[in-house]
């Protein structure tokens, strides 16, 4: 059918829509190679640690082959200061610790904001407007070694997690405006493979000999202007969504040029059916409050689930190892920590490739808890490597393929899952305000982890992951018994599975049957 087809248009629109997500991946991955270089230069610029020429030694730390963490927990300070050199070195580790985390408070408040913008300005408008956001975050950091470097990277992490929040709602929601009905599921996938390849290329960028350095670091921070530009320019010459023009702006004859351009024919009635389709069960569908998806019984325990799944991703302990990678496999005994860190990014794409494969085939629910079992053991695993490192030197083997196993089982279930889960458990009216609900509860967790990870691992040391293993078992045991399978039903069917999963009886009001469940949602 000439309507499935992928035309040129449509690829070239896509690409321009992924590269948001490209920044998005870039931004997460870019703090954690560059971590002992910009420690060193935060003591520096505090005058923390410099009196007897130990600023040299981080100077020449870096210089050589081997990367080495300067992190406050390695540095010797003088019999006579060790008072101070502590309080420094807390500074420090609060300043590194918001220099991660930063970011993810910008992508919590902004989260809530992606729909309304691209509704209010349009899809096309929205992201050129986010984008001045990134520029500015990188214009930011960039700049940061030649000013006060923490405060301009905290300030520059928060704005670029501002776009970041933005676009994490608005890229998969153009995509699946533009997307024909049958390519839909596949191209809202591209989104998170965007992502993780941004944060495979910050990481090969972040290697010492390229931008990873004492010299070149802040060029690296300030390196995602360069795809914000491109996106900028290239905006200008893509439709905007025929489904805004039609259903928001009731413009049919620009909705049927856009969808002209994106399917490459003239005849384009099936798809404009489709959304007067759309739009007269929208306007039958009262917009639902966060308020009223926890006080109406028949929206929460989708909520509640919806939340739990989002909770399990990010408390399952994978942002500790994307932010903390280089540091954790340098406590495994690795000799190149920065290139086990590239591996893991390697990983992460090549299995959110298998993913979009899997997810269509096998169950939702099923793939998540494969993904969750598969995690509980590897975590175990890194632990019992970590803990057994002084006894056997080849237990760094052992705790190395346990982290790229544990983030194949995340990209296969616990990662691209929840977004497609919570879309599928609401209707229209109520699926707008569950979605930002479930990305800001993912920003939130996203931002305790990173802001916490770092004192929870000096806490625990090797026994970190431990923790993370019972957190992950116990979120197993509540998918297993709380969750029901989505794919392949309608949204009838699913209402009744959680109506039988919380023994509730059903309510008076009809359900809202939903056409195809994974065509229709956009995330």
């Amino acid at each position: 059918m000439s309507e499935d087809k992928i035309t040129g248009t449509l690829a070239f629109t896509v690409f321009t829509a992924v590269l948001g997500s490209f920044q998005f991946g870039y931004d997460i991955g870019v703090i954690n190679a560059p971590q002992e270089v910009i420690i060193s230069h935060y003591q520096l610029v505090l005058g923390v640690a410099v009196d007897d020429r130990r600023a040299a030694g981080i100077h020449d730390i870096n210089s050589t082959d081997t990367p080495f963490t300067v992190t406050p927990e390695y540095t010797t300070p003088a019999p006579w200061a060790e008072d101070k050199a502590a309080g420094s070195a807390q500074v420090i580790t609060i300043l590194w610790s918001l220099s991660v985390s930063s970011f993810a408070v910008g992508g919590m408040i902004a989260s809530f904001f992606g729909g309304w913008l691209g509704d209010k300005l349009g899809r096309i408008k929205a992201m050129l407007a986010a984008n001045s956001l990134s520029l500015t975050g990188a214009l930011l950091m960039g700049c940061s070694r030649l000013g006060p470097s923490h405060i301009l990277i905290i300030a520059g992490r928060s704005i670029s997690g501002l776009y970041c929040g933005l676009i994490s709602g608005l890229v998969p929601m153009y995509i699946g405006e533009i997307a024909p009905t049958t390519l839909r599921g596949a191209l809202g996938t591209l989104h998170q493979l965007a992502i993780v390849t941004g944060i495979l290329i910050s990481q090969i960028a972040g290697l010492s000999f390229i931008l990873g350095n004492q010299d070149r670091w802040h060029i690296l921070l300030g390196l995602s202007a360069v795809p914000a530009l491109l996106q900028c320019l290239l905006l200008f010459f893509c439709p905007e969504s025929p489904r805004y023009l039609y259903i928001k702006l009731e413009e049919e004859v620009k909705a049927k040029q856009s969808l002209k351009r994106l399917r490459g024919t003239e005849d384009v009635t099936k798809d404009i059916n489709e959304m007067r389709k759309e739009k007269e069960e929208a306007a039958t569908e009262q917009k639902v409050s966060v308020i009223q998806l926890f006080t109406d019984s028949s929206y929460r325990q989708p909520i509640i689930v919806s939340l739990m799944l989002h909770m399990a991703q990010q408390f399952s302990g994978i942002n500790g190892i994307f932010y903390y990678s280089t540091s954790i496999f340098q406590t495994a005994g690795v000799s190149q920590p920065v290139y086990a860190t590239i591996g893991v990014g390697a990983i992460n794409m090549i299995f959110t490739a298998v993913s979009v494969l899997l997810v269509e085939k096998a169950g939702r629910r099923s793939l998540f808890l494969a993904g969750m079992i598969g995690m509980f053991f590897c975590a175990i695993f890194m632990s019992v490597g970590l803990v057994l490192l002084d006894k056997f030197a080849w237990m760094s083997y052992v705790s190395m393929t346990a982290i790229f196993l544990f983030v194949s089982f995340f990209e296969i279930g616990p990662g691209p899952i929840p977004w497609f889960m919570v879309a599928e458990f609401f209707s229209q009216g109520p699926r707008p305000t569950a979605l930002a609900l479930a990305a800001f509860s993912n920003w939130v967790c996203n931002f305790l982890i990173a802001l916490c990870f770092q004192y929870i691992a000096d806490f625990c040391g090797p026994y970190v992951f431990f923790l993370f293993a019972g957190i992950v078992l116990a979120f197993t045991l509540f998918t297993f018994f709380k969750v029901p399978e989505t794919k392949g039903k309608s949204f009838e069917e699913i209402s009744a599975e959680f109506r039988k999963k919380s023994g509730s009886a059903p309510p008076a009001k009809a359900a809202v049957q939903m056409e195809f469940l994974g065509a229709s949602e956009t995330a």
